[in-house]
């Protein structure tokens, strides 16, 4: 959510979407067919070489974009594919764009702003061409005679187009959910945003090789850029890019990653400070910054048909991560110890991270069950080890959760169908729920995954010919591409999963200034918001550091802007982050809990420790 992430079994195929999946959820992939229309459109034409790219920004789509005029929109008549093998002939490469002109208002606020809809090449740092790269642009003039700052979105996977940030977050207009409820579904409507941020900042949806509609250029491969370390060159270079054909090069420069976007957002960063290009701040959404720290997640990937138990090494922090997260849904199906009594979520939270500290020890010899029975394969190692019921009921104070909460946690079945018997909560948003007799639970085993997936896509289909003025008549738009899960590469700093503290450390060293804004979703089953804070911990380790590290939490899942309530505290919080002020709730980096005493330093990679510390 759409972070589009993974997970599934050791020995089954694995599916992911925004967040990651159970090994027990099977979800159908999506695909959109492209629309038609007329060949024209404001254009930028430039082919894959270097010399053609360097002409083309002579001509910058930024210009266009402010000038004042008609409408330009564009039938782009590429073939465009997603499939791993294939690429784009040079030939058929161009940096054309649909342009049309909106206004956006909010209460007395009206902001007139362009949208530019199109492909940009990615060319590496030595000018060889790389991907076609399509994107959504929305930038507005600057009211100030400065440069407005620009930030790049996308979304995780790995395979995920950027369309639920973009139909879902801060962009002028939004599809309206009734999250975390089912009302009307399918038919959510396209809305103005009040909370839209373009009254703050120029926004760029990017959608990585393979999603989307873009595409390698031969002699590459879409599969070339499907892994951790060539998916960040290749977001870099759009980026520079982006900078350069729209003459950005002084706009304050932001990213914001969800979900797999996270830890790409912290690779990224380093990436672009080390190739010269600045950095102003970056927001991490729904996080998950280090694998090794998601045993579910580090079982799912690194295992075959036996267990790797290199994947195991933090399984008592992932069940003790997860555990708030679970806590905060428990209470909001009024699953405490005082039913009927609404508790305070920030209260609550931090009663439910003080239980799992203080019980961290006892959990130990649960855990390894624990992970695996959210996988589906308890019994793989052995017979589970769970709790007994007197001991479930000697924590009911303490964790302030009721003995069916706390039975549903701690059991051989995954938390999202014993938490309440006869029902499937959500993984990407706990408190969407639906019977398990409902159908759709059959095709997408994740209700909240269900509660956006047809209406987004929907949406897509009617806004890219009339409000983007974007057509592809010959090419299939993907949101998601189920097959860049199945065959990426997860390995990064020589180890097989990417933990990205060490990046973003190195990040903040380069650049002292980077602005650090993390947002976390109490609700969020997918990328729990306590795991995040023991992983941004880490930072404390180094010595004499001082980030500028906010971290901030709201009601909702994993996509936390669908939720009308959250949505707003979060353009709030987005718009001090930018003007450089702290946001009221949020904590710094010396307010967060103290990292887990297994896991290593900053600056350390976390195999490495976790092997050091078993021998």
């Amino acid at each position: 959510m759409k972070k589009r992430d993974r997970s599934g079994t050791p020995s089954l195929p694995r599916h992911a979407r925004g967040g990651f999946w159970l090994g027990a959820i099977a979800a159908a992939s999506l695909a959109l067919a492209g629309c038609g229309g007329g060949d024209s459109g404001s254009s930028v034409g430039a082919s894959a070489n270097a010399q053609q790219i360097a002409a083309a920004a002579q001509t910058p789509v930024a210009n266009q974009q402010q000038q004042a005029g008609a409408d330009q929109p564009y039938s782009d008549p590429v073939a465009y594919s997603s499939n791993a093998g294939d690429s784009l002939d040079p030939t058929q490469v161009s940096e054309k764009a649909a342009v049309m002109h909106h206004a956006w208002t909010s209460g007395n606020k009206t902001v007139n702003y362009t949208t530019t809809t199109g492909h940009l090449t990615a060319s590496d740092l030595g000018g060889n061409a790389e991907a076609t790269m399509s994107y959504v642009a929305y930038t507005a003039p600057s009211k100030n005679g400065k440069p407005r700052p620009v930030t790049f979105f996308y979304n995780g996977g790995p395979g995920s187009s950027s369309i639920w940030l973009r139909l879902g977050s801060f962009a002028p207009t939004r599809v309206a959910t009734p999250d975390p409820l089912m009302t009307n579904w399918p038919n959510f409507p396209l809305v103005n945003n009040e909370q839209s941020l373009i009254d703050t900042t120029d926004m760029v949806f990017i959608d990585p090789p393979g999603t989307g509609l873009s595409e390698a250029i031969a002699p590459n491969t879409n599969q070339k850029y499907w892994g951790s370390d060539p998916d960040v060159s290749v977001m870099r270079d759009f980026i520079r890019r982006y900078i350069a054909v729209n003459s950005r090069t002084n706009s304050p420069l932001y990213l914001y990653g969800e979900s797999y976007g996270t830890p790409r957002t912290d690779m990224l960063a380093l990436s672009l400070e080390s190739a010269g290009v600045h950095v102003t701040g970056i927001s991490l959404q729904s996080s998950i910054l280090n694998y090794f720290a998601d045993a579910i997640e580090a079982v799912a990937i690194l295992s075959g048909n036996t267990i790797d138990m290199n994947a195991l090494k933090l399984d008592t922090d992932t069940l003790s991560g997860y555990y708030p997260g679970y806590a905060a849904v428990s209470a909001y199906f009024n699953q405490t110890t005082m039913p009927g009594v609404q508790v305070d979520p920030a209260l609550f939270a931090f009663q439910s991270e003080l239980f799992a500290s203080t019980h961290y020890h006892a959990f130990q010899q649960y855990a390894q069950s624990w992970v695996l029975s959210q996988l589906g394969v308890p019994d793989f190692l052995g017979t589970p080890v769970f709790p007994n019921a007197p001991t479930l009921a000697s924590w009911t104070w303490a964790s302030g959760l009721s003995m069916q909460s706390l039975t549903g946690y701690f059991n051989a079945n995954p938390f999202n169908t014993s938490l309440l018997p006869g029902t499937t909560i959500g993984r990407y948003d706990g408190r969407v729920s639906l019977p398990d007799t409902d159908p759709r639970l059959q095709a997408d085993g994740d209700p909240s995954d269900i509660l956006i997936s047809q209406p987004f896509t929907t949406a897509l289909a009617t806004q890219m010919p009339t409000y983007l003025g974007y057509t592809a008549p010959n090419a299939t738009y993907m949101p998601l591409n189920d097959n860049i899960i199945n065959v990426w590469d997860f390995s990064h700093d020589g180890q097989p999963l990417p933990d990205t503290i060490p990046d973003l450390l190195a990040a903040i060293e380069l650049n002292p200034q980077l602005k650090v804004l993390s947002l976390n979703g109490y609700h969020d089953l997918a990328t729990p918001f306590f795991n995040t804070e023991k992983q941004l911990a880490r930072l404390q380790t180094v010595q004499g550091l001082n980030p500028n590290l906010q971290v901030t939490f709201y009601p909702g899942g994993h996509m936390i802007y669908l939720d009308d309530h959250a949505r707003p505290k979060m353009k709030s919080d987005l718009r001090d982050f930018y003007a450089g002020r702290p946001a009221p709730t949020a904590l710094g980096l010396w307010m967060l809990p103290p990292p887990w005493h297994d896991e290593s330093p900053a600056g350390t990679p976390t195999l490495a420790a976790a092997q050091t510390t078993t021998q």
